[in-house]
């Protein structure tokens, strides 16, 4: 069965009874708490366990002993997702919040505190800001993210490249989205790194959660500041003069808020689809016969292993009914898109491919959902194609059970990923245009001769008697391309000639 975004399909059975009358979760054997070491083991068994004893609406604690609902079924998360008037993003409807079961100090607030930007905001309000972001965002030339996606990549594969191997989660994966997204927000590339740590821990909920958020937030408000008396071709520039008329604190967290889901689903896309490549032995011999793209691979991806598994948060306006349980007003609702994904009401064959399938709950669904979903998806697909034509011997340099899985209460992050492959010289560094992220409708000057972009090739020049007849593309590269069905100059996976 192909899923719908609509929910086709029966739903699961009615969930038994609760066993405790006051809170079903706090059951006889204890509450079930999203950030204790079941979920930090295997998340997805913890989803399917509380599938089979409650249905698609599962009772939940999370610190503190804070109770909440997990939807675990692929119709109540568009349910919930799409009908705002119950279902409100404001968290400042939740009873636990109005009561003081929130103290400062919690390592929830970072993720569900109310900040003023449009993922806590319905109606009016919610339009004005995310017109501001969306329009904002939708200034970007996508060939020119591409650009930046190419340049770091070939600057992070040449740090290891003459090693012959390397760890690709920590050396790639966490480091690039990061890279790209200071630039499109207007940061020089050395906020990075540290962005890279303060981003992953705050949104975590560890204990050092606030400090954490505290340097996020710090290092944009000192952005913006910059941007109000230098403005650029940047996002930080675009949202302060756009006409919705933002705040500069509005301003900041609509930065902050790209730079964290940007980042962490990004980074988790990245990973897990390189993983497939690797390991996968029906995507490799998909992709070598022609039947499936690069950006095909990505969509199962998502199915399957959704770059966030649960998205916080929304609260009951008033007392209903969802999944066979009772919600009352000022309850907190968790999207529980790893589980909807999975829900057997509709997909009963979870083995089936889900090439090219977009109607997942990866990105969320309603008008919440992610607006800058098809920048991660460029990201992924432009830094993965890349990646192999620098490195087409690219393989997991362990055995695939030796891999390993962090899990916080909304991702699931792969540790490490070792490879090896031939050392190779590291290549030349490609210089963007100075404004190559503005639209091209936009008019702007042409660079001067010596900063124009310098044609790199992917890999060495093709030397000696083992070079392929394949103009100036190297051997390896050639070979590559045939392995996958591509003629030696054709696009990038499941792109045409001359697309971004």
């Amino acid at each position: 069965m192909t899923p719908h975004p609509d929910g086709p399909g029966p739903g699961p059975a009615e969930p038994p009874p609760a066993r405790c009358p006051v809170h079903p979760a706090l059951s006889d054997s204890g509450p079930v708490d999203l950030l204790g070491p079941e979920n930090e083991k295997d998340p997805m068994g913890l989803y399917e366990r509380l599938r089979v004893e409650h249905g698609p609406v599962a009772p939940i604690v999370l610190d503190g002993g804070i109770p909440a609902w997990l939807l675990l079924g692929y119709r109540e998360n568009l349910e919930v997702s799409r009908t705002p008037s119950r279902f409100s993003r404001d968290s400042r409807h939740w009873h636990a919040w109005k009561d003081g079961g929130i103290g400062a100090d919690s390592p929830l607030l970072p993720v569900v505190g109310w900040q003023p930007m449009c993922t806590f905001a319905d109606g009016d309000e919610h339009e004005r800001l995310r017109a501001a972001l969306t329009e904002s965002m939708g200034r970007f030339d996508r060939r020119g993210i591409r650009r930046h996606v190419t340049r770091f990549t070939h600057q992070l594969v040449n740090d290891f490249c003459a090693d012959g191997g390397a760890e690709m989660v920590t050396a790639f994966a966490e480091q690039l989205p990061m890279l790209v997204l200071t630039q499109l927000l207007g940061m020089p590339d050395e906020y990075g790194p540290r962005l890279v740590e303060a981003t992953r821990d705050l949104m975590k909920g560890t204990e050092t959660a606030l400090r954490s958020d505290a340097y996020v937030t710090g290092a944009l408000k000192g952005l913006v500041d910059r941007k109000r008396a230098d403005p650029g071709e940047d996002l930080a520039s675009w949202l302060l003069a756009h006409p919705s008329g933002l705040t500069e604190e509005e301003v900041v967290q609509h930065l902050r808020l790209v730079l964290l889901t940007g980042n962490e689903t990004t980074t988790n896309l990245m990973a897990n689809t390189l993983r497939m490549v690797l390991t996968d032995p029906r995507f490799r011999a998909s992709l070598a016969g022609g039947q499936m793209t690069l950006p095909d691979a990505i969509e199962h991806v998502l199915w399957n292993e959704p770059p966030l598994t649960v998205v916080p948060g929304r609260w009951a306006t008033g007392d209903t009914e969802l999944g066979g349980q009772r919600i009352k007003a000022g309850d907190m609702l968790l999207l529980g898109l790893a589980a909807g994904n999975v829900d057997p009401a509709i997909r009963p064959d979870i083995g089936a491919p889900m090439y090219g399938n977009r109607s997942h709950l990866a990105f969320s669904g309603g008008p919440h959902e992610c607006p800058g979903q098809d920048i991660g998806r460029a990201i992924t697909d432009t830094a993965i194609d890349t990646l192999l034509l620098r490195l087409p011997d690219l393989r997991l340099a362990v055995e695939e059970s030796e891999l390993s899985w962090l899990s916080s209460w909304i991702s699931r992050h792969l540790v490490a990923l070792p490879v090896e492959f031939m050392p190779r010289r590291p290549e030349p560094d490609i210089v963007d245009e100075p404004a190559a992220s503005v639209l091209p409708s936009r008019p702007r000057a042409r660079p001067t001769p010596e900063r124009e972009p310098a044609p790199a090739p992917l890999a060495p020049a093709a030397e000696g008697p083992g070079a392929m007849a394949s103009g100036h593309v190297p051997w390896w590269t050639a070979l590559w391309r045939r392995l996958l069905g591509r003629p030696s100059g054709s696009a990038p996976y499941g792109r045409r000639p001359g697309a971004p």
